[in-house]
């Protein structure tokens, strides 16, 4: 091969490195700028008696109040474990026992460190254990758990099941019975949103909702979500059915050859995905799976 050929070459690969580089950048811009906006005050809303959603930058956080001390849904950002602790004290004075994560992201388990630091056990399923390790994620919960686990505290029971792979591979959907409430981490959104399928740490469209009728056999009737305002089983049961429309729309696409700009354009024009906001990769990975769909 000639030098001049090679020479060549590496230019060219020199050029897709820097797009690439630079598609991610824009990402990571959006991403951040995103979050710059949406940053704002925790709050707290009652749910049921002794149990609370604590809203803010992260993700939504549960708190069940007991005699005994405080067990936690999520804990969002690392920043925000003041703001989260903040909310908790005019809850009670009791200190808080575990955290239960739903999954592995930091909006949602960001805090997990600072609260092991605190002496609170964190709880998770295995699975998001693996995704934080391999992430090298500060905080990862010395307990987890395959399939479910039921935890007591001050009389009170709380249930966190996990029903396969959905958003990631380790989700779990938290179940309060006595209140009838559940917290479905991202399973589930009410933030105008995008369902965001993170196939690179296990994430599924296919068993998304194979996850959530698992989750609708549960005797519940309110539901915090991941993100936004409180809903209900009816909530649920639209969303489930929203997804599936969208991957079946996708599916069909696939199967007619359309190329990734015509899937790209069409989740972005008409299910809301974020333009220039999809991951990168996360369209090639849908595409993957939808292509494998027997």
């Amino acid at each position: 091969m000639s030098r001049t050929l090679l020479r060549t070459i590496g230019v060219r690969a020199s050029a897709a490195a820097i797009v690439l580089l630079g598609a991610w950048a824009a990402f990571t811009q959006t991403q951040s700028t995103q979050t710059k906006t949406a940053t704002r005050p925790a709050t707290t809303q009652k749910v049921k008696d002794g149990l609370y959603m604590i809203s803010g930058e992260g993700g939504n956080v549960a708190a069940l109040v007991t005699d005994e001390g405080l067990i936690l849904v999520d804990d969002m950002y690392d920043r925000n474990y003041a703001a989260v602790m903040g909310q908790v004290k005019m809850l009670s004075d009791k200190p808080i026992r575990y955290v239960l994560n739903t999954h592995q992201h930091d909006d949602h388990s960001g805090s997990n460190a600072q609260m092991l630091a605190a002496s609170v056990e964190i709880i998770a399923h295995r699975n998001a254990r693996i995704n934080m390790i391999a992430l090298k994620q500060p905080g990862a919960p010395r307990i987890t758990f395959n399939d479910e686990m039921d935890v007591h505290l001050g009389g009170k029971e709380v249930r966190t099941r996990h029903y396969g792979r959905g958003h990631t591979g380790g989700d779990a959907v938290i179940f309060f019975p006595e209140q009838k409430v559940i917290h479905t981490g991202d399973l589930f959104l009410t933030r105008p949103t995008q369902p965001y399928i993170d196939y690179a740490n296990g994430g599924s469209a296919i068993e998304w909702t194979k996850a959530l009728d698992e989750v609708l056999k549960l005797d519940f009737d309110t539901i915090i979500p991941g993100h936004g305002p409180l809903s209900d089983r009816a909530g649920l049961v639209k969303w489930r059915a929203d997804f599936e429309a969208m991957r079946n729309r996708i599916q069909g696409m696939v199967r007619q050859g359309k190329s990734k700009d015509e899937v790209s354009q069409t989740l972005i024009k008409d299910f809301g995905w974020p333009v220039g906001g999809l991951a990168i990769g996360q369209v090639d990975a849908f595409i993957s799976e939808m292509k494998n769909v027997r």
